[in-house]
């Protein structure tokens, strides 16, 4: 339990990484924790859309930096990408979702990797390219991009020292 508390307590986003691409054990241990998530009812609503392939990286990449209105790789050159999508017909379809990229993040950090939670995934979805990459993953309109959670080796400054906890960050009633 105690290894637990260190990596939530150490992990952090990571913004910038080297291009080797995830070793495939780290990529399925990482995977596999997130379907372990906690879903309303044991649903297991979210979908999980693995993309390592450069020009579809590319693609992705450049669908969010649009939504944002930069030219800049909001995907910080990771070398994977995992798509998140929530049930839009679930009632805790997002919560599950949520959950999902919560447990990527975590897992990630447990066995060596980077990871960054990129928002953006229902808008990303919705501009032009962004329905038909849906529809060749054959995702049902039902269910909508929430995030990407990037993943790969953290090059050298690609995580910052964490902010002190806040004031009031727990009140006990």
């Amino acid at each position: 339990m105690q290894e637990t508390l260190i990596d939530l307590k150490t992990r952090r986003s990571c913004r910038k990484y080297s291009t080797q691409q995830v070793a495939e054990d780290k990529l399925n241990a990482v995977l596999e924790a997130a379907t372990y998530a906690p879903t309303g009812h044991g649903q297991q609503s979210p979908v999980m859309v693995v993309v390592q392939e450069p020009a579809l990286l590319a693609q992705l990449s450049a669908l969010n930096a649009q939504v944002m209105g930069t030219s800049r790789d909001p995907f910080y050159g990771a070398p994977t990408a995992v798509v998140v999508f929530e049930d839009t017909t679930c009632t805790t379809g997002h919560e599950d979702a949520c959950m999902v990229m919560a447990n990527l993040l975590n897992a990630a950090h447990a066995v060596g990797l980077g990871s960054c939670w990129i928002n953006r995934g229902r808008q990303m979805f919705e501009l032009p390219g962004g329905p038909e990459i849906k529809a060749a993953w054959g995702l049902p309109d039902y269910m909508a991009g929430l995030a990407v959670c990037i993943l790969g080796y953290e090059a050298e400054g690609g995580t910052i020292a964490p902010k002190p906890r806040k004031e009031n960050y727990i009140i006990r009633a």
